[in-house]
């Protein structure tokens, strides 16, 4: 395990208002946030319809996840799988699933599922290569 995971503890979160790192929720009651994530500043998650973090995750500062857009009509739960990493400035749009182990480029725009063990990026997102698992 990380290092600077040792001594990790849930954080506080209170409705639409910055937690101690910089980062704000919208509908907490439907963030389920796993062990030993990161989620940099200034990140904004909508959890209308359900965001899902599991243990491990790494979020960039600037990364906006909605589980409803406004724009398109468009609802969904937004699901982080085990040990994905999400770019800076990335935006997860509703109804996506993010693969276990996958990591996405900063400033990203992410409208489809990536599948577990890849690389993903750009505007709109697009699968760059599969990552190799190491069994142990």
């Amino acid at each position: 395990m990380d290092n600077r995971f040792k001594n990790w503890r849930a954080p506080k979160i209170e409705e639409s208002t910055l937690t101690k790192w910089h980062w704000l929720v919208q509908y907490k009651n439907n963030l389920m946030l796993g062990k030993n994530t990161d989620i940099g500043a200034f990140t904004y998650i909508n959890a209308k319809n359900e965001v899902v973090i599991e243990e491990g995750v790494q979020i960039g500062s600037h990364c906006s996840i909605y589980s409803v857009s406004t724009i398109d009509n468009k609802e969904g739960k937004v699901i982080l799988k085990k040990n994905c990493k999400i770019g800076s400035h990335s935006v997860i749009m509703p109804g996506v699933t993010i693969g276990n182990n996958s990591v996405v480029g900063a400033f990203s725009f992410i409208n489809k599922n990536i599948p577990p063990n890849v690389v993903a990026c750009g505007v709109p997102v697009k699968m760059i290569k599969k990552i190799k698992v190491r069994r142990k």
